[in-house]
């Protein structure tokens, strides 16, 4: 397997990995139940760990697309740019957790602050991790960028068969 196919795989987890993790954070801080969150802390820390294997085969799966003919080397240049502040990011989300995750165990005051404060990274977390997605979703999806060119045909209520 090669380090495209890794990243093409390991993509998704940071994404779902990091809103799934906010819900669960939110459900655990509602419900005031500490089992819940480290469940969610624990999914964050592997979303940052998702994360992280994506950013090191990112350099490989560049490598594979670059020289395919209609690729745009400006979106894969926004595409990593954008997954370096992600890594970033997700690696704060994954550090908050592992304290998260501590301060459950040893200190109960200090849990709903903690518990807050990793909400709100991991939400930033997400922010920044889907528009990384998104950005690397144009790089061979390109129905999904802003610049798709429809058929003469379509929208005009014509039917040009």
């Amino acid at each position: 397997m090669s380090q495209t196919h890794i990243h093409l795989l390991i993509t998704h987890l940071p994404i779902f990995g990091s809103i799934l993790g906010g819900f669960v954070l939110i459900h655990g801080i509602w419900r005031k139940n500490n089992t819940t969150l480290i469940a969610a802390y624990n999914i964050l820390i592997i979303s940052a760990i998702g994360a992280a294997i994506a950013y090191a085969t990112g350099e490989g799966a560049e490598e594979t697309v670059e020289h395919i003919q209609g690729i745009s080397k400006n979106t894969i240049e926004e595409h990593a740019e954008s997954a370096l502040t992600s890594l970033v990011g997700l690696t704060v989300v994954g550090v908050v957790s592992m304290a998260g995750i501590f301060v459950t165990w040893k200190s109960p005051s200090l849990v709903r602050p903690l518990a807050l404060i990793a909400l709100i990274v991991s939400l930033i977390g997400f922010g920044l991790i889907a528009r990384t997605g998104y950005l690397g979703g144009q790089i061979r999806h390109t129905e999904i960028g802003t610049n798709a060119v429809l058929p003469a045909n379509r929208g005009n209520g014509k039917d040009n068969d």
